[in-house]
């Protein structure tokens, strides 16, 4: 199979596309693979360092209010159009596959130009600009939260798949690597965790916490972020940490510790519930209010209707409400296991391989 991957500016449309390239590079199903993405965003970095043959084209996302910047964007958009179809003309792909981000939305709409297959991604509860408008030309709609399924017209286009990410942790398990941070791998450990930058709600409300923290029979990973990390260390210099409390800027290969924790506290983005509950762990989702449509409050509640997670809103979210959230469920052993066996009832666990099933058919069916 050959295929041209389009997705950037955030890593939940990143990783997700990386996922499947992997998951075919595993099966012995990619012949040849192109990604195709910007400059400007995170995907030049992150996919070349997995050594994937990686494009850029010039693009800009479309703002709200009409302006000279608008008519820039279109400019931007049309002459990305030109480029990605003389990539798909000199690459000749089988199918062309988009994850998301302003600059999937030429690379796709190229390749429905030029009638190569397309399939498109939506990995949060809330569709997002880029996806919305190419689900008018593409073949198929994949799809990771159910409370997507409306926004999107075209119903005999959806399928499916859950979030390709999920089966690369499924298969983890715990392997000790508490001990790495100071931590005893059989004692029940919560991390707190704001994403791969931090957030500095999530980070000042656990730092009034660390008192109280340090007294607990749990032990508490507080990853604080690499932006974070130093002003943090300022602000604790006055505070007596137990040896239960560990600070530090981030966990490289984060999901590898997913299994030896008892309980996630963290933002509710597409690639981390993915990974959560493709293991079953217990978390808290405090969702970032500033994302596009709130959407990763939708996200959090499709979890919280299944009681597969608690959620304390930003706005709700203090010192003692956070303590009072993780004593909630480090105390009740009932609890973490209803919690546990939710999530995992909402895990997709073969999600990269039901995407490269929608993948094979539709090659097939339009050959």
């Amino acid at each position: 199979m050959k295929i041209i991957v389009s997705g950037g500016g955030t890593g939940g449309h990143i990783y997700p596309a990386l996922a499947l390239i992997k998951r075919l590079q595993q099966r012995e199903l990619l012949d040849d693979v192109l990604y195709v993405g910007t400059k400007s965003g995170l995907e030049e970095r992150i996919i070349e360092r997995e050594h994937i043959a990686f494009q850029a084209i010039k693009i800009q996302g479309f703002k709200r209010k009409l302006s000279w910047n608008t008519v820039q964007t279109l400019y931007l958009f049309i002459n990305s159009i030109k480029k990605s179809k003389q990539i798909i003309r000199d690459f000749q792909p089988d199918v062309v596959v988009g994850t998301g981000g302003y600059v999937s939305s030429s690379v796709v709409f190229a390749a429905h130009l030029l009638k190569v297959p397309t399939v498109i991604h939506e990995q949060n509860s809330v569709a997002g600009l880029t996806n919305k408008f190419l689900g008018h030309f593409v073949d198929k709609i994949a799809y990771a939260f159910t409370d997507v399924k409306d926004q999107f017209s075209e119903k005999k286009k959806l399928v499916f798949t859950g979030n390709p990410r999920a089966q690369e942790v499924a298969d983890l398990k715990p392997n000790l690597r508490l001990a790495d941070f100071g931590l005893q791998p059989q004692v029940p450990t919560v991390m707190i965790f704001g994403g791969s930058r931090g957030a500095a709600p999530i980070n000042k409300t656990t730092i009034a916490s660390l008192t109280e923290f340090s007294r607990r029979s749990y032990q508490v990973l507080f990853v604080t972020g690499r932006v974070h990390y130093e002003n943090v260390q300022k602000q604790i210099k006055t505070i007596q940490l137990g040896n239960n409390v560990k600070i530090v800027p981030y966990i490289d290969d984060m999901p590898t510790i997913l299994p030896d924790m008892a309980l996630v506290v963290g933002r509710s983005g597409a690639t981390s519930i993915a990974e959560l509950t493709a293991l079953g762990v217990p978390s808290v989702f405090i969702p970032s209010p500033y994302v596009t449509h709130d959407h990763q409050t939708k996200n959090a509640q499709s979890l919280v209707k299944n009681q597969a997670a608690l959620m304390i809103p930003e706005e709700k979210l203090t010192s003692a409400k956070l303590l009072q959230t993780v004593d909630q469920i480090l105390s009740d052993s009932k609890l973490q296991t209803k919690l546990a066996t939710n999530s995992r009832k909402l895990g997709v666990p073969d999600a990269s391989d039901r995407l490269i099933t929608v993948l094979e058919n539709l090659i097939k069916t339009m050959k």
